[in-house]
């Protein structure tokens, strides 16, 4: 699913509008667009890397990163030799020559996963002065890159990892008990790095709210602000206790804080060390890449942001109150309310549920705007997956409503059930892209009409 630069003439229906403007918000996060400007700013001609070049990387757009590099060193590095190893999500992979891609579990990590990361930590380990370390990451590279510290092993992580997504935790809670059982995450790749005498240069893909490098994959790369104190408290904050964390991860925790275990990587750390994160693509400016195309439409975009947060349904009861206050107000022209950000779907232990955090803020949002017949939404995960299933999401226009009340499908019983995804397919209004190979976060968009 992509979007054409230039943009199209004007769309034959709301359907595509939603569609298109969505195409355009993955197509400006392209991993083989961006990773090759920023690589010729980061080594301008004359400064290519000397030494050994290791590759190494996570995430779901991290494949996508090296190949895109392996093809531009090809071109402007011809001397340089590249290795190394970099993890993404199964399904996810993209062809290279030299680096190695593992393809491994999320966001539940798995042996594939915990083999890979180990092979990463072993090679950085293998460094000598004048190196350089070249680290590509991007959203789900904290699941990806799980090797645990010692003492704690795959299932411990995998078991917390379960404990802490059907906590409803958001995603900047989890990894900060992450990076504190990790031996990658943190800053601790980079301090390996540092060790050894090599330069280490991050390119990042964020999906997380604010773009701070710390937080893109838990920052294997980044000086980290987080302390054990801040994990432990994370776990009590959601009743997460014995019964739940294995033994081994309480026991690190508490000699962390102690002062028995090194804490992850500081600012202070970093002095004279050459370590660089260059952040190369954030759903911010996919955002604003939709609202350049719906502006094309005759829609007048309104960018709500990139830092929406919050429990799924609550989010589409908001937006729903929004799109009422616009109209309210009296629509002069066509609008668009534009907005991105990470929302929480906090399951019951005895409920399975079926779809994600997307689809599920989208049904929320049909539900709360039935006196809105006009309206049309879309809501989809620009790493081209929301949850459980395989679509990224979904959508509606007055068409699809009058569809689900025509047969039937009373969106309160879906919600209260989790099945967002049940609903939306029983109308054929799924959105399924596959894999996009990049990954910036959540997107969303209201079109409202006079």
């Amino acid at each position: 699913m992509t979007q054409n630069s230039s943009f199209p003439s004007m769309a034959t229906s709301k359907e595509a509008i939603l569609k298109n403007a969505f195409s355009a918000a993955v197509a400006v996060a392209d991993p083989q667009v961006i990773v090759p400007q920023f690589l010729a700013k980061i080594f301008p001609v004359g400064q290519e890397p000397k030494g050994k070049c290791l590759v190494v990387g996570a995430g779901k757009a991290s494949a996508s990163m090296a190949s895109a590099l392996e093809a531009y060193a090809k071109s402007h590095w011809p001397q340089v030799k590249l290795e190394g190893v970099v993890l993404t999500r199964y399904g996810h992979g993209s062809p290279t020559s030299f680096i190695k891609i593992v393809e491994a579990g999320h966001p539940v990590p798995d042996q594939a996963g915990m083999d890979g990361a180990k092979e990463i930590f072993a090679l950085t380990n293998q460094l000598e002065k004048g190196d350089v370390l070249i680290a590509l990451v991007s959203g789900g590279g904290s699941s990806l890159l799980t090797l645990p510290q010692e003492g704690i092993s795959i299932d411990d992580m995998r078991k917390t990892t379960e404990a802490l997504l059907r906590s409803g935790a958001p995603i900047e809670e989890m990894n900060v008990v992450r990076k504190h059982l990790s031996a990658i995450l943190g800053g601790n790749l980079a301090r390996v790095a540092i060790a050894c005498g090599a330069r280490v240069e991050a390119l990042l893909i964020s999906d997380v709210t604010g773009d701070s490098p710390a937080d893109i994959a838990s920052g294997p790369c980044a000086a980290d602000y987080s302390t054990y104190l801040d994990a432990l408290n994370i776990l009590q904050k959601y009743d997460l206790d014995d019964s739940v964390i294995p033994g081994s991860v309480m026991n690190h925790l508490k000699q962390g804080l102690a002062g028995e275990k090194p804490e992850t990587l500081k600012d202070s750390d970093l002095i004279s060390a050459q370590v660089a994160n260059h952040v190369i693509a954030t759903a911010y400016k996919s955002l604003e890449a939709a609202a350049d195309y719906v502006s094309t439409q005759g829609y007048e975009p309104i960018v709500l942001g990139d830092t929406i947060t919050g429990e799924a349904q609550e989010v589409g009861v908001e937006q729903a109150a929004l799109a009422r206050d616009y109209m309210a107000k009296g629509v002069d022209s066509p609008l668009a309310l534009i907005s991105g950000g990470e929302c929480t779907v906090t399951i019951p232990a005895d409920v399975k549920g079926r779809g994600g955090r997307c689809s599920e803020y989208l049904l929320s949002l049909l539900a709360a705007s039935s006196d809105l017949p006009r309206i049309a939404a879309l809501a989809a995960d620009t790493d081209g997956i929301d949850g459980s299933e395989k679509n990224a999401g979904a959508w509606f226009d007055s068409a699809v409503r009058q569809s689900s009340q025509t047969a039937g499908l009373v969106p309160e019983k879906f919600l209260s059930a989790h099945d967002c995804y049940g609903f939306f397919a029983e109308l054929d209004a799924l959105v399924e892209t596959g894999p996009t190979l990049t990954n910036v976060n959540d997107f969303r968009i209201i079109l409202l009409d006079k």
